[in-house]
């Protein structure tokens, strides 16, 4: 572990000069706060607080922890001349009177942090978003929302391709039944799902229109940026049908419609995406109901065209 470095008596002694940096150090001594915080409990603008803690920081009394884009401040890891020097001050450092109405403030401002959850987000709500994305990263949500998946299910993945919707759902599902056409694609989902350690997936080399799985065995089953490549989605629909058993649930990610003519060349694209219209009266020729198709919020760096999610239930 790494020792504070020395410094001067005379710079230590200079950094206590003030009479509010030895109230902000008294409290500092036995608690974290933030700028905020500490103006809440000495009754100060937080413009002093600021310039006065940085005297303390450079001097090496304090030190700041970053939490998200916020700082908290507490006293820092004295080396010992400054402990030392600190116990002889602080008994006397800041008068009594005044050091009970600081220490109740204080008291005041961490119940109010430990009780009332609010008084977080009232400080840092405007800086929530980063913080959770810079603690956690920006996707866990959607992926920890796949636990509210039934573990008993078996789920079909028509056109997984190269496995990452198979990879997402495998671990929350009994068992997912991978079915893509192309043999170098369900190469490449193989060695993901072997990586990942998932050994409840079943791969089949057919096409969506015609699988090889049985009929009414599936509880849902997904098609995630296949159907605007099929010929006849039509067909990739009642497929998806047959497979799932009674209240079984089919779920279609896909392009809203749009008119880049350049993909059905360049990607070999069938189709220029599926209105709310189109969907409705696939999945309802299909034998699907209660269907509902809702557009996905629009990726800012994304250069395609917006995505939609399409579920029905089968009759």
């Amino acid at each position: 572990m790494k020792t504070a470095p020395a410094i001067p008596l005379l710079d230590l002694l200079a950094a206590l000069s003030d009479p509010t940096r030895l109230r902000l150090l008294r409290v500092l001594d036995a608690n974290e706060l933030s700028v905020g915080e500490l103006g809440k409990a000495l009754q100060l603008p937080q413009s002093p607080v600021s310039r006065h803690l940085k005297v303390l920081l450079d001097a090496g009394w304090v030190a700041r922890r970053s939490e998200g884009t916020a700082g908290l401040f507490s006293m820092g890891e004295l080396v010992s001349d400054a402990r030392e020097l600190w116990k002889t001050i602080r008994v006397n450092a800041v008068e009594q009177s005044e050091a009970r109405e600081d220490d109740a403030r204080v008291r005041a401002v961490m119940a109010e942090r430990k009780t009332d959850s609010l008084s977080f987000f009232g400080r840092y709500s405007d800086q929530w978003d980063a913080m959770r994305a810079e603690l956690f990263g920006p996707r866990f949500t959607g992926v920890a929302m796949l636990a509210l998946l039934n573990r008993q299910w078996r789920v079909a993945d028509f056109g997984a391709g190269t496995g990452i919707a198979t990879h997402a759902i495998a671990p929350f599902v009994h068992r997912v039944d991978a079915v893509e056409q192309s043999e170098a694609m369900l190469a490449v989902a193989r060695e993901r799902m072997g990586a990942a350690g998932l050994n409840n997936v079943m791969f089949h080399q057919a096409p969506v229109e015609a699988t090889p799985i049985d009929a009414a065995v599936m509880d849902a089953a997904v098609a995630v940026l296949v159907l605007h490549h099929v010929d006849e989605p039509a067909d990739a629909m009642r497929e998806m049908t047959r497979v799932l058993a009674r209240g079984g649930i089919a779920l279609i990610v896909d392009m809203v419609a749009h008119n880049r003519e350049d993909y059905k060349r360049t990607m070999g694209h069938k189709h220029l995406g599926f209105s709310r219209d189109e969907m409705n009266l696939l999945m309802e020729r299909a034998g699907l109901r209660d269907v509902r198709y809702v557009e996905l919020p629009v990726e800012p760096m994304a250069k395609g065209p917006g995505l939609f999610v399409c579920v029905g239930v089968k009759k």
